[in-house]
């Protein structure tokens, strides 16, 4: 794989993203089921976290702890973006939600040189 070189805005614009699926999705279950609020997290987090393509992330050896195909790694962001849709909607006043909405779209585009690059990987 190439090195690694990603634009500042992308990386910030799917960071700030998956805070809101990270943050919003537990509390919109919380009060449902306990269990599902803290293993969305798990999923959301701790499943990125170990599953990494490797020379995806800057540093030696690509940060990857357990190697998957790029393809993997571009399904958990499409989750974590969904996970920030659905949190928006859930927890949001209507206009916030659709800018939750419009800035996953925009991220959708944001992310395609990255995703070029993990799916030739």
């Amino acid at each position: 794989m190439e090195p690694f070189k990603e634009r500042a805005y992308a990386t910030a614009l799917r960071a700030g993203l998956e805070l809101v699926g990270w943050i919003g999705l537990p509390i919109a279950l919380w009060g449902h089921s306990i269990l599902a609020a803290i293993l969305v997290d798990v999923v959301l987090i701790g499943v990125p976290a170990v599953l990494q393509t490797p020379g995806d992330k800057p540093g030696p050896g690509g940060g990857a702890v357990l190697a998957v195909p790029g393809w993997v790694t571009v399904v958990m962001v499409l989750a974590e973006l969904g996970g920030a849709v659905v949190a928006g909607w859930l927890l949001f006043w209507a206009w916030a939600a659709v800018l939750v909405t419009v800035l996953a779209l925009a991220c959708l585009v944001t992310e395609q040189p990255r995703w070029k690059r993990l799916l030739r990987a």
